[in-house]
C-alpha cells in the first residue's frame, strides 16, 4: 500500500523561503523576454532604480543572478584580499560559518564568539581593534536566523569604520523587516536578498556595495572576474546601455520587481512595525503559554523570526511533525549548534501579519499537548491578544 499523499501547508511560518505575495506570483509568470530586447534592458534599470530607493543608497545596488548564499560567497572572494586580517563575529551558526569562507581569502582570521542566544558586545570589537590594530575587515550577521538574534549593526559599524577597516554583513533575513540599511550602519557590502522580509521568490541577491568597498574590490587581483562569484562584473549592469556578465534570471527580476513595489508602495516604516507588532505578540503567547524563548533577552530577539527553546525531554523533530500533521503549519528547526535545542517561527513578508502570530502559537501549543507538554493555549493566545489590542 503505498504511502499517503503529503499536501502542501496551509500556513508557511518559515524562516526562509517564506509565503510569496500573491503579486510577485503573478509577476514571476509573466511572458520571459530576451534580455537584451529594449524593453527588458529599460525595466531591468528601473527595477534597479527601486532598489536603490529602498536600500536608501547613493549610489546603484548590484543585483546577483543567485539566491543570497552567492551573494556571500562573492563577498568574501571579493573584498577579502590575502594580506587582510578578517575579524569574523560569531553570535550564531551563520556567523560561525562565515569563517569558512573568510578563511579562504584572508591571511588570518580572528573570531570573536559569544554564545548562540546573545548579540555580540560593540565593546568587545572595541577591544578586538586595540588588541590587533591590523584587522581590515569586520564581518557580521546582523540576524543569525538559526538563533532568531539580532546584533548591534549600527553601533559595530561606527566602529568599524573609525579604524578605517571594511564592514561586510549578512543582512538577508533583516532588511525588509526593520530600520537597516548600508549606508547609515557603515556597511561596505551589505548582502540581502528578496526571499525573506521582501516576501519574494529565492532566486537573486541585493547588494549594497560602498564606493570604497568597490575600490578595494578593483585593486584585489583575487577578486573574482568572469566568474559567478563575480560582484565587479555586475557593476554597471544596472545601465540600459550596458550588456550582462551572462543572462540574467528574467523572471526573478519580475519578482523582484513585484517585491519592491509592494514594499515602497506600502511604506518602509509601515512594514517594520507590522514585522515587530507581529513579533511582540508572539514572543508574549510564548512566554505566558509557559515556554521559554531561546534569546537570552527580548533586547537581542529578532523582530523578523521567533525561536522556542525545547523543553528537556520532548523530541523537536516529533513537535514539528505533529505541527505539520494536525495543523497544516510548517516552520522551522534549529540549525548544527542549535539543532535539536529549538524550533523557529518566522514572520516574515506576507506572514509578518499579527493574526499569524495567533496561528502560529495555536498550533505550537496544540502540537506541544499532542506530545504530551502541558502549555496554556488559552494564556498564549490572550496574551498576543492583548499586545496587538495595545497596539491597535
Amino acid at each position: 500500500m503505498s504511502a499517503p499523499a503529503i499536501e502542501d501547508p496551509v500556513f508557511t511560518l518559515s524562516c526562509g523561503p517564506v509565503e510569496v505575495y500573491p503579486a510577485v506570483l503573478r509577476a514571476l509568470s509573466k511572458p520571459v523576454l530576451y534580455h537584451y530586447d529594449p524593453a527588458f534592458l529599460a525595466f531591468y534599470e528601473k527595477v534597479n532604480e527601486k532598489a536603490k530607493a529602498a536600500l536608501r543608497l547613493s549610489n546603484a545596488p548590484v543585483i546577483l543572478q543567485g539566491e543570497p548564499v552567492l551573494g556571500l560567497e562573492a563577498a568574501a572572494a571579493s573584498l577579502i584580499a590575502r594580506d587582510d586580517v578578517v575579524l569574523n563575529l560569531a553570535s550564531g551558526v551563520y556567523g560561525k560559518l562565515f569563517a569558512f569562507w573568510a578563511a579562504r581569502y584572508a591571511r588570518e582570521v580572528i573570531e570573536l564568539e559569544v554564545p548562540f542566544n546573545e548579540a555580540i558586545d560593540p565593546a568587545a570589537v572595541e577591544a578586538a581593534f586595540k588588541a590587533r590594530p591590523d584587522i581590515r575587515v569586520v564581518s557580521l550577521v546582523h540576524h543569525d536566523t538559526p538563533s532568531a538574534t539580532i546584533n548591534p549593526l549600527a553601533e559595530i559599524g561606527r566602529i568599524v569604520a573609525a579604524h578605517g577597516a571594511y564592514m561586510l554583513v549578512d543582512a538577508v533575513s533583516s532588511f525588509g523587516g526593520m530600520d537597516v540599511h548600508p549606508e547609515p550602519t557603515h556597511s561596505d557590502l551589505f548582502v540581502t536578498g528578496p526571499n525573506k522580509c521582501l516576501g519574494g521568490s529565492p532566486g537573486l541577491t541585493l547588494l549594497g556595495v560602498s564606493e570604497r568597498a568597490w575600490a578595494k574590490m578593483e585593486a584585489n587581483p583575487d577578486a573574482p572576474r568572469a566568474s559567478i562569484l563575480s560582484i565587479l562584473d555586475w557593476k554597471e549592469a544596472w545601465r540600459s546601455d550596458r550588456g550582462y556578465p551572462f543572462t540574467p534570471s528574467v523572471s526573478e527580476i519580475y519578482g523582484l520587481d513585484a517585491a519592491l513595489d509592494l514594499y515602497l508602495a506600502e511604506g518602509p516604516e509601515r512594514v517594520w512595525a507590522r514585522h515587530d507588532l507581529t513579533a511582540r505578540a508572539f514572543r508574549a503567547g510564548v512566554v505566558a503559554m509557559g515556554l521559554d524563548l531561546w534569546a537570552a533577552s527580548e533586547a537581542v530577539a529578532s523582530p523578523t523570526a521567533t525561536a522556542v527553546r525545547i523543553p528537556d525531554g520532548i523530541d523537536d523533530g516529533e513537535l514539528r511533525r505533529a505541527i505539520r500533521g494536525r495543523y497544516g503549519v510548517m516552520i522551522s528547526a534549529g540549525m548544527r549548534e542549535t539543532a535539536g535545542k529549538l524550533v523557529r517561527l518566522g514572520h516574515m513578508g506576507p506572514t509578518a501579519r499579527p493574526l499569524h502570530a495567533v496561528i502560529g502559537l495555536t498550533a505550537l501549543g496544540g502540537a506541544f499537548r499532542a506530545i504530551g507538554q502541558k502549555v496554556d493555549i488559552g494564556a498564549g493566545t490572550e496574551a498576543a491578544m492583548a499586545v496587538i489590542d495595545a497596539a491597535m
